[in-house]
């Protein structure tokens, strides 16, 4: 009876080790820090960041509690076991099998299906586990210490990092798993595309962008605006590249159906917001936010109007419309 209640605890310190290492190393440590800075943080989570931050000693403390448990354990069970059944005259026999049968025992429940459980359930095995590995820890942290001394590379932090590709191809698996849309998976990747375009890729080229004479009466310029669905039009004055304002189209057919037609361009023009053609589309997106008519006129580097860039042209970019010029 004494001898199985101590094998029963060898297997389960040895389960215990085994199934929680297999959840550290599995586990997510975005989901973790996510658990972690809740305003009401998850029962252990704020532990196992900083258990996870430092895995190099954390799993020091693992590894020797687990060979604690399977060495030494292991000897002094066959000890024991050696003088039970010399004592009952049958160790040439039962001492093969126990070895044998411990030795599995050892390998299935103490090793594999822990594992896998661990594995499987690792944030729920990682967050039980915590308070466990804190105390383990403070027991041996003069040996641990010791080791961090003579071995350096335990004492690596394990800081929380990721990058755009890792980013992209976490939710294009997340797409084939069914974890989440994969429309959204695709929003992700052109969110990422951004940052790789410039005002210039997206914008109306000077030579396209819907234009007025600042001078010019809006009458005159009725069939234009007719003719021309474009909601907001630059307008230019009498030099060269000379931008007065940009002036909306819905306005300017409003004046002229309130019999204002003898107003100019200039009159009904708003100020305009100036853009370089070098500015990153992110950024660029960024910028709309502080100005709800989302158009911007681009520049070059000397100051010259090249085009003319809306916040829809940018949303193109994320809905899937925009295709690069061939060009």
């Amino acid at each position: 009876m004494q001898l199985a209640l101590l094998v029963l605890v060898v297997l389960i310190g040895s389960a215990f080790c085994s199934g929680v290492e297999a959840a550290l190393l599995t586990v997510n440590p975005i989901r973790v820090h996510e658990l972690a800075v809740r305003k009401r943080p998850v029962t252990g989570a704020k532990r196992l960041a900083k258990l996870r931050q430092k895995l190099g000693r954390t799993l020091t403390v693992l590894v020797i509690t687990n060979n604690g448990f399977n060495i030494f354990g292991s000897l002094m069970l066959g000890s024991y076991a050696t003088f039970v059944f010399e004592k009952n005259n049958i160790s040439e026999i039962a001492l093969p099998i126990f070895s044998i049968g411990l030795t599995i025992l050892v390998i299935l429940f103490g090793e594999i299906l822990p594992k896998s459980i661990g594995s499987h359930f690792a944030i729920e095995v990682s967050l039980a586990s915590a308070s466990v590995l804190h105390f383990l820890g403070v027991i041996m942290r003069p040996l641990s210490l010791l080791l961090e001394k003579l071995l350096p590379v335990i004492t690596t932090e394990n800081e929380i990092s990721t990058d755009e590709e890792e980013i992209r191809q976490m939710a294009r698996l997340g797409s084939q798993k069914g974890q989440i849309e994969a429309d959204e998976a695709a929003m992700i990747a052109k969110v990422f595309q951004l940052n790789d375009l410039k005002a210039r890729d997206l914008m109306t080229p000077r030579v396209s962008a819907p234009t007025l004479n600042g001078s010019a009466a809006i009458r005159d310029l009725k069939d234009a605006l007719i003719n021309n669905n474009n909601q907001w039009w630059v307008v230019l004055g009498t030099g060269v590249d000379k931008v007065v304002g940009i002036a909306n189209r819905e306005n300017l057919l409003t004046a002229l159906l309130k019999g204002e037609g003898d107003l100019t361009a200039a009159e009904l023009s708003e100020t305009v917001e100036f853009v370089p053609e070098m500015i990153r589309v992110d950024k660029l997106l960024t910028n709309f936010n502080d100005d709800k008519r989302g158009v911007r006129v681009v520049v070059d580097e000397f100051g010259g109007f090249v085009g003319l860039i809306g916040a829809e042209a940018v949303l193109a970019v994320l809905a899937g419309w925009w295709r690069k010029s061939s060009s």
